[in-house]
């Protein structure tokens, strides 16, 4: 169910829409408790959230079947008679102002302000687009403004029925849905509303021909260049941005990002419509550059206008959209299925667009070739219609203008065309040329016939075989029989021992992988445009890579990547860039949101092999090329690669690509990689924490600048196992909203509060997880620890209905289906990678709670999760921000025995117990 309003552009300068959308799904006059939709669909099966964007506002949850009637007249309440307390408005500014506080370091949002700020402050573009406590208390309180009854006049005025567009998708045929609807939504009031427009860009001359120098939060430079445009949506069908952003943000040979990345100026270009709307809009391109691009950003800007030239004078070619039309049309007729909720959101927001006929189809289907749109937008991406945009932390020192509400340091200055003429004269010579026709378009999209081979098979909800196992590699398959869709699924795991053997073999890993992926950018790039993705990254034991997409041409591109790893070699030059490239985001680690650093510790205290992001930084600033040269070969001699390959493949196919992988890398006379030994497959293995005990972490937030604190409370229960799967997963469900209940709408601890799940290689957990700019971890952990005590009083008088109600909404959570090949491949490839193996867990664990008994759970929670449960073994990790820096020595004073406070991280998971691994491969049997 999702519904969408039409409103943001009429709001005034204090952000009132962003909190009416608190507001709103607060409570009604039918269903006044606080928070009572969240509490119902969470209690059967759902969830519930609400955004707001440039122009709307969007309102949606999801629910268990049974339950939806009901969910939908809560639902519907909230836009007939909400109610808008005081204490309620005041409780909901302070979350505002929390999400405000939580983001006022994040480098994006700075940036979009600073983008805001430099525009017509008579335009709505140009405000401020969150909201504060200044804004939405201090200030209206100053003027005399009650904030409340500007809440509920901003309803009045601007929710009304016309303006308003809702999609409901459930179960039952159309007649009855719409009769429900109608039903429930007829009060609505309607007003005849008509949505506020503004017409006109929001930069006028004065905000144009600019270069505009930023300071950001973390290490690195990035060069925008942004120019006002007539806003796409109104050529949906001719696409002139998709053309434009296809060819300008090109990474094959040829192209404006190949020719940066070889004088290594560029590490990833992006090209296209950003900011979108019904009245303006913006064609951005952006750069992150390396030290030596910062350098030479005259260059960098004059081969981009040079570019943009080449399209002018090279003119629209049909060939080029018609290969674009191509790429989209296999792309819409082949999508995946996606969840109820995504789809419902996707067509509301289509509603407010498009005609009638192009509900469901959007822009998705680009099908007028028109030169003459392509060509407006082309001569709109002008040097006096550009503004600049270029961020770096060298610039620190040298601004003199600070943007109001993010605090960003900027300076401006005029440039006009004639200065960016001479940049492009000046420019080094390149050989730009268009792209060459994609090779990578598939033409074959016929199904596989699996009747004949896999009559073992036939019931729908086949799990994945193992196929093929040898000392070298071991293949999972499952064909893809109840998707139906001309694609294919691919993970190949590839444990190397040695990959994180020390903070030394994690960054050389590391490097490893970034180059393989730069070595194969601009042929890969050629699969990704159409529709074929392939990623390389980390893993556990290892690196991993993954093949997903259109199934006619992934063979091609499967043996291209093995190819590149049998054969790599290092570039000096690229090494360089790369070193460059990963040494800041080591740097960048330091920024990271407070509770992201919590999550972090707690990673570091129990998983085995990981090592802190400092010692992988000292590691890093004395490699060298040779270094990674002498490391590679090391890294593959010991190697065994887990395979996953599903969807429409033939078990032949399957058995092919990875008899293919063993020919290369293992079978050649000179040998690339070896067996592993039998006690190399023993890996991912987990600290097992004390029973009865509870450990602290305190730890100053890395970010001097950061006010927030954190806090992640982590009980660890149980090694995987059905039963006991089933019962932390039904407490986390009945707990879930009363954390967020009591934690964040009552006590107003902080907008991020959360109460999840945690897997840690199959050893399971819950953790809440806080971050709070009003009060430190120490007093958050206090808060927890009095929430477990009244959780502890709700297991007790829970009724029999109400804990039947969990039961059921859990168990129809677990029975939904999955909805797409990539989403069921992700779930057994879980399982293979933890070693679990356990592809029935779904059943398993739902006749477990068939059977569970109110009792079992309240023992499951007296035994292992209330506070002094006799076998609870709880971490709190504690990240102090610096307004609460001086509460850390009291609160570690407080950490008396039993209890024990953690020094090093490292020495103390060295010297705990290991659960044991689940990993191993000697045992399975063909």
């Amino acid at each position: 169910m999702w519904i969408l309003v039409n409103n943001l552009l009429c709001c005034p300068v204090y952000f009132i829409p962003g909190d009416q959308e608190h507001m709103l799904f607060y409570a009604s006059e039918k269903f006044p408790e606080e928070h009572g939709l969240f509490k119902y669909v969470n209690e059967h099966g759902g969830s519930s959230n609400a955004y707001t964007s440039t122009e709307d506002t969007n309102y949606h949850f999801d629910i268990n079947t049974d339950s939806f009637d009901e969910a939908l007249d809560r639902f519907a309440q909230f836009f007939i008679k909400p109610l808008m307390s005081a204490d309620a408005t005041m409780r909901e500014i302070k979350s505002v102002d929390s999400e405000n506080k939580k983001n006022l370091l994040t480098d994006s949002r700075r940036m979009r302000q600073l983008q805001k700020h430099l525009s017509r402050e008579d335009h709505p573009y140009h405000k401020f687009s969150t909201g504060n406590m200044d804004t939405l208390h201090v200030q209206p309180e100053a003027k005399g403004i009650d904030i409340r009854s500007e809440l509920i006049k901003f309803y009045d005025e601007h929710y009304s029925a016309n303006i308003m567009h809702l999609v409901v998708y459930g179960k039952e045929n159309l007649d009855k849905t719409q009769g429900l609807v109608e039903e429930l939504f007829q009060e609505i009031r309607n007003t005849d509303k008509s949505i506020p427009r503004f017409p006109g860009q929001p930069c006028t001359l004065d905000h144009l021909q600019v270069l505009v120098k930023a300071v950001p939060i973390r290490q690195g430079h990035e060069l925008t260049v942004s120019w006002p445009v007539t806003p796409s949506i109104h050529h949906y069908e001719e696409a002139p941005c998709r053309y434009i952003g296809r060819l300008i943000g090109h990474e094959g040979e040829g192209s404006l990002f190949h020719a940066l990345k070889m004088r290594g100026w560029a590490t990833s270009l992006y090209a296209g419509e950003a900011g979108c709307t019904m009245e303006y809009s913006f064609f951005n391109v952006s750069i992150n550059l390396t030290d030596a691009g910062h350098e030479n950003i005259q260059d960098i800007v004059g081969l981009l206008f040079r570019q943009i030239k080449l399209l002018q004078l090279s003119g629209v070619s049909q060939w080029i959209f018609d290969e674009l039309s191509a790429i989209c049309e296999a792309k819409f007729h082949y999508q995946a299925k996606i969840h109820p909720i995504a789809y419902a959101k996707s067509i509301s927001s289509k509603m407010k667009m498009y005609p009638t006929k192009h509900w469901l189809v959007g822009s998705s289907l680009p099908s007028k070739f028109n030169p003459a749109t392509v060509e407006k937008v082309l001569d709109d991406l002008s040097p006096d219609n550009v503004r600049i945009f270029w961020k770096s932390n060298k610039f620190e020192g040298q601004t003199d203008k600070v943007e109001p509400w993010y605090n960003t340091a900027y300076s401006l200055e005029k440039i006009t065309k004639f200065t960016i003429q001479e940049w492009v004269q000046s420019a080094p010579d390149e050989n730009l040329h268009l792209p060459t026709p994609n090779v990578f378009i598939p033409t074959d999209f016929s199904l596989k016939d699996f009747d004949d081979e896999n009559q073992v098979l036939e019931q729908d909800n086949i799990f994945p075989v193992l196929l093929r196992k040898t000392s070298f590699s071991r293949l999972w398959y499952k064909p893809d029989t109840k998707f139906f869709k001309p694609k294919a699924y691919i993970k190949m795991d590839f444990n190397c021992p040695l990959a994180f053997s020390s903070p030394d073999s994690a960054v050389l890993s590391n490097i490893f992988v970034w180059l393989l992926v730069d070595y194969l950018n601009e042929y890969a790039y050629y699969a990704q445009v159409a529709g074929l993705h392939y990623g390389l990254s980390l893993s556990d034991n290892g690196f991993e890579l993954s093949l997903v997409g259109f199934n006619h041409k992934l063979r091609i591109l499967l043996e291209a990547v093995i190819q590149k790893i049998a054969n790599f070699e290092v570039k000096p030059d690229r090494f360089s860039v790369i070193k460059e490239t990963v040494t800041k985001a080591y740097r960048n680690y330091k920024f990271r949101q407070p509770y992201n650093q919590a999550m972090s510790y707690c990673s570091l205290v129990l998983q085995d092999h990981s090592w802190p992001w400092t010692e992988k930084l000292d590691a890093l600033s004395c490699l060298k090329a040779e270094d990674l040269a002498n490391f590679v070969p090391m890294l593959l001699s010991r190697t065994f690669v887990e395979c996953y390959i599903a969807g429409n493949v033939e078990k032949s196919e399957a058995e092919s690509m990875v008899k293919h992988i063993e020919d290369v890398l293992f079978n050649d006379p000179k040998p690339i990689c070896r067996p592993l030994y039998p006690s190399q497959f023993l890996t991912s293995r987990v600290a097992e924490l004390g029973a009865g005990m509870k450990y602290f972490y305190h730890q100053e937030g890395s970010n001097p600048s950061d006010e927030n604190s954190a806090l992640v409370h982590y009980i660890q229960v149980h090694q995987d196992e059905f039963s006991m799967n089933s019962k932390l997963q039904l407490f986390e469900l009945i707990a879930k909203q009363a954390t967020f209940h009591q934690l964040r709408t009552i006590e107003q601890l902080g907008y991020i509060t959360s109460l999840s799940q945690r897997n840690d290689s199959g050893v399971y957990g819950v953790q809440f997880i806080i971050q709070s700019s009003v009060k430190g971890p120490g007093h958050v952990d206090s808060r927890v620890e009095s929430l477990l005590k009244d959780l502890e009083s709700k297991l007790y008088k829970m009724s029999d209905e109400e804990f039947k109600s969990n039961v059921t909404a859990l168990i129809d959570m677990k029975l939904e289906k999955h909805k797409n090949l990539s989403e069921e491949s992700l779930f057994y490839w879980g399982e293979i990678q933890e070693g679990t193996l356990k592809f029935n867990r779904i059943d398993a664990e739902v006749a477990t709670l068939r059977e569970i008994k109110k009792e079992e759970l309240i023992d499951f929670f007296d035994e292992y999760i209330k506070v002094g449960a006799p076998k609870k073994k709880s971490l709190s990790i504690c990240v102090y921000g610096n307004q609460h820096l001086k509460e850390m020595p009291s609160d570690k004073d407080k950490v008396v025995a039993p209890s024990i406070e953690i020094e090093d991280i490292v020495g103390f998971r060295k010297s705990q117990p290991l659960y044991g691994s689940l990993k191993g491969c000697s045992q399975l049997k063909l």
